[in-house]
């Protein structure tokens, strides 16, 4: 997929993600799949919708997720 979007969850991270690696990891999923790096000035309010719902789904998967052997992470 893209190779600028690290694994968030433990063991891979130490400690639990931060809002700001979740939106990085967001951004970085809007622009390979919408194809621009920086919106035009048109497209602009739906990227960011994108990156926000993106970041949304991935801290709540983050919050749901049980690493195996391990208690289940609460937000």
């Amino acid at each position: 997929m893209c190779r600028s979007i690290k694994t968030l969850r433990p063991p891979v991270l130490a400690e639990e993600a931060t809002e700001d690696e979740i939106r990085a990891a967001a951004l970085q999923y809007v622009r390979k799949v919408s194809g621009f790096r920086a919106p035009a000035a048109h497209n602009r309010e739906v990227f960011e919708q994108a990156v926000d719902a993106v970041a949304g789904a991935t801290a709540e998967l983050l919050a749901g997720l049980e690493v195996r052997g391990g208690a289940r992470r609460a937000s």
